[in-house]
């Protein structure tokens, strides 16, 4: 049986007395808390010397500056003195503290996806005591920022680097901690100043409220959660070291969602890790020289001791975050902003110089996004950002003016903590602009268009159901004739794929013979039973269609409207479309559709008007939102190019998470049963009339 004594200047009510095993023999633990007395640590010391196999001294407050470089009060200095002299071995932790800070973090990291802090907003409660947390978070993240002025000296003010945290440690810290406190107590004087204790709560409650991840030290643990309001830490996750089961319940009450323990648990019940260096220490007759380091690194890697993440809700949750850029379509959007709302109302002939100068407005955070959850237990919160850029001053401008606001754009989600971002629908001068947008933005950016093009013809094929003028076969295909104009092109051979798995015959039109071939091939190779059909002419069958695509916008008007059957489904996603509403008067029996909304997975989802019902989203969106769901932090789509396995892989991964197809666009917007039922009824009519005639 091996004795360890563990002299903690923490509080003498959490002393216990153990017996446990590691790797193979007997331990009794023995702890003994002196709170806060250093004279009392030192007495003990002397008094256990050669009769314990090791000491553990523990709960020392070590604060650090620049590299390995510590800031010890004098007294401190003293008592490791004393334990340095000693003739039986003394940890206190601090080799351990430093191997499993860095582990935990690249442990949890990599356990958690290998994305789990790819650029999540980290607050510290002590960066100077958690300078190895730091360290290894700046790997992961930019938006780092430590709270130790206003805590250690009721300074307001929160730092947001760690060059800014060296600084501070360094110029301010040292020099007041050579103050002696009885002559002058600048902590006690500044935080009785009232104005002083308001600003400090002010930038702490902000500070709390702007971050995902918050770490709190193990020494002044309750002072720091204390100082937190109610619901502070609700949904946040806690980075700590030696999570005792009552400070466990403490942040569950919380509403703490994840503990992150960057002790492991090694024996029976939670012990610090002084203790635990004395355990590997004291099993191992490890000497302490200069390697110890590297002998624990290998203990801790041959007995695979792991650092802890608890769910104190006891739900494993997971929040992702994503941006998504949008731009006012019309004028008209910018009356949904409160103050140009009543300038509209006081004076509508200004807004076209409203329009003008809000394109050179800087981003700013139109909307915030939440209650977003998988069926997978995933969920998502986000931002929408704002250009106030309408098509037509992006067109005005050059490609060079849009790119750099996108760009600023990004720089500006990067800092709220996006993982992703997604740009809405951009004209056609900036399609190929896009690509270098993705190679230079602050973080992944995607346009959106594998989801946009397999929702619309997701839409396509629910419109002809619900038309109900054709029948069903096996209750799956539809049996019906498609064509796609422009099916050579990039979106048009994705969208007669598509369709070659929902409908019985596929016309593809293109004035590209041998590319319409090949198309014809890849599609007979995948769907052996669909017809498929070639032709350069679309008005040689367009008569006898139940669907139309338009995927090319190269031709002004790629077949006349009034040669299209009653009931026609006709499917434009072009941009700008070639199908207005002007169109779409002439052929009250046609119904024309400009694509999919899809409705979001969650119960109380919030999200301002986007012109859509509640929980709706453009595919576009929904596709920034799927990326995030399942933690693909990546450059998706990208310029022009859509990618048939992309827009396949996108599919399913909205399967997978939720997404439902909500409501069908046509050119006015939205389309209702009864908008879709009044077209039926007067396809139906026209075909009566055409049979009696």
């Amino acid at each position: 049986m091996k004795h360890i004594t563990n002299i903690s200047l923490g509080l003498s009510a959490d002393d216990y007395q153990i017996k446990t095993e590691f790797l193979g023999k007997q331990f009794t633990i023995k702890r003994f808390g002196t709170d806060g007395d250093i004279k009392k640590a030192e007495d003990l010391l002397l008094i256990w010397n050669k009769k314990a196999d090791v000491i553990s001294l523990g709960a020392i407050n070590y604060l650090y500056a620049q590299g390995s470089k510590t800031i010890m009060n004098r007294e401190i200095k003293k008592l490791l003195k004393v334990a340095n002299a000693l003739t039986t071995p003394v940890t206190t932790g601090e080799t351990l503290r430093r191997v499993s800070h860095e582990w935990a973090i690249r442990h949890a990291h990599f356990e958690l996806g290998n994305n789990f802090f790819t650029n999540a907003r980290v607050l510290f409660c002590s960066g100077m005591s958690s300078q190895k947390i730091a360290n290894v978070m700046s790997e992961y993240t930019d938006n780092l920022t430590f709270a130790d002025p206003l805590f250690e000296n009721s300074i307001p003010k929160i730092l947001t680097s760690i060059d800014g945290l060296n600084r501070y440690a360094n110029r301010i810290h040292r020099p007041l901690s050579f103050i002696p406190s009885k002559i002058i107590p600048l902590k006690d004087i500044l935080s009785e100043q009232r104005q002083i204790k308001s600003i400090n709560s002010f930038l702490l409650k902000r500070a709390v409220k702007n971050s995902t991840v918050i770490v709190i030290p193990y020494n002044d643990f309750y002072d720091y959660v204390g100082c937190f309001d109610e619901d502070a830490l609700k949904d946040k996750v806690v980075i700590t070291t030696t999570a005792y089961d009552d400070r466990v319940e403490m942040l569950r009450e919380k509403g703490v969602a994840m503990i992150i323990d960057t002790t492991p648990k090694i024996v029976d019940r939670v012990v610090g890790v002084s203790v635990q260096e004395a355990l590997m220490v004291s099993a191992l007759d490890i000497p302490k020289t200069p390697n110890l380091k590297d002998d624990l690194l290998e203990v801790i890697s041959e007995q695979h001791l792991e650092p802890r993440i608890i769910y104190p809700q006891d739900e494993k949750r997971r929040i992702n975050r994503f941006a998504y850029l949008v731009h006012p379509l019309s004028q008209d959007d910018f009356k949904k902003i409160k103050p140009l709302e009543i300038i509209s109302e006081i004076a509508p002939q200004t807004l076209s110089v409203v329009a003008k100068l809000m394109a050179y407005a800087p981003p700013i955070v139109y909307s915030k996004v939440t209650g977003i959850k998988s069926p997978t237990g995933v969920e998502a919160e986000g931002w929408l950002l704002a250009l106030g850029e309408t098509p037509e001053e992006m067109q005005s401008k050059s490609s060079e003016f849009t790119t750099k606001k996108i760009l600023q754009a990004a720089k500006k989600a990067k800092a709220l903590g996006a993982q992703v971002m997604g740009i809405s629908m951009l004209p056609k001068t900036l399609e190929g602009p896009s690509v270098d947008i993705a190679k230079y933005a602050a973080l992944p950016v995607t346009t959106g268009n594998s989801y946009t093009a397999s929702t619309a013809l997701w839409a396509c094929a629910e419109a002809v159901r619900l038309m109900g003028l054709v029948k069903l076969k096996n209750n799956k295909i539809l049996q019906a004739k498609t064509m796609v104009i422009g099916a050579t092109g990039a979106v048009g051979s994705i969208c007669a794929r598509l369709l070659a798995t929902a409908f019985e015959e596929v016309y593809l039109v293109s004035k590209n013979m041998a590319k319409l071939l090949t198309i014809q091939e890849i599609i007979q190779k995948d769907n052996p039973d669909v017809v498929v059909n070639v032709s350069t002419m679309a008005d040689t069958n367009i008569d006898k269609m139940d669907s139309i695509v338009v995927a090319s916008s190269r031709v002004e008007r790629p077949f006349d409207i009034m040669r299209v059957k009653p009931g026609c489904v006709i499917t434009d996603i072009t941009r700008p479309m070639i199908f207005s509403s002007k169109e779409a008067e002439k052929r009250s029996d046609v119904l024309i559709i400009t694509g999919g909304e899809i409705l979001l997975p969650g119960n109380n989802i919030e999200i301002k008007d986007i012109g859509l019902p509640q929980g709706s989203v453009y595919a576009s969106l929904a596709e920034t939102i799927i990326l995030t769901l399942e933690g693909r932090f990546e450059d998706f789509t990208t310029g022009t190019k859509t990618e048939w396995n992309k827009v396949k892989e996108i599919y399913k991964l909205g399967l997978k998470h939720g997404m439902q197809l909500s409501s069908i666009s046509g050119v006015n917007g939205v389309l209702t049963k009864e908008d879709i039922s009044r077209v039926k009824e007067f396809a139906l009519k026209k075909m009566k009339k055409d049979e009696d005639n």
